[in-house]
């Protein structure tokens, strides 16, 4: 193991508001401005996606879901719709249903949008038999109301759980 010998720093004692100022000028003023950088500060608003979680992180404090009273979460992909029934009380996901269980396709394959209604239809079937009257909170994670997720609301809607 090779030990390097390095010369010793030596500093100056200086006294910072008196008269010595000199003392801080270590580096030639030819080699100092290799070390400056300028400091930019760069401002962004959120995007779309960004604000619409923050939105619903800030209302999932404000709504949680009991066992009588869940909070619908809907979650909508490109090409799939996906439901779940919430208790955040428990934990626990009293009902969960998507587009692509084949219960609810059928034997001859439907469109996205019949499949979207008939979720929301198994949906109220699973309220009814957990004796769910309400729901505490619809949350559609900041996405749009689209084709699919108009069709699920209108078969909750059509039984009384959209909360108004």
């Amino acid at each position: 193991m090779a030990v390097a010998n390095f010369p010793a720093l030596h500093f100056r004692s200086c006294n910072i508001f008196g008269s010595n100022s000199k003392c801080f000028n270590f580096l030639p003023l030819q080699n100092r401005s290799l070390f400056m950088k300028t400091l930019v500060v760069e401002a962004r608003a959120n995007t779309r996606t960004e604000s619409a979680k923050i939105r619903n992180r800030r209302m999932r404090k404000k709504f949680n879901g009991t066992p009588t009273r869940p909070r619908l979460s809907v979650f909508c992909s490109d090409k799939q719709l996906y439901a779940m029934l919430v208790d955040d009380q428990n934990n626990k996901c009293l009902f969960s249903g998507s587009t692509l269980l084949k219960s609810i396709r059928g034997d001859p394959p439907c469109t996205t949008i019949e499949a979207a209604k008939r979720v929301g239809e198994e949906l109220v079937k699973a309220c009814v038999d957990l004796n769910i009257n309400e729901i505490s909170y619809y949350d559609r994670n900041g996405f749009a109301r689209g084709e699919r997720m108009q069709a699920f609301e209108i078969a909750i809607a059509h039984h009384g759980f959209m909360p108004r």
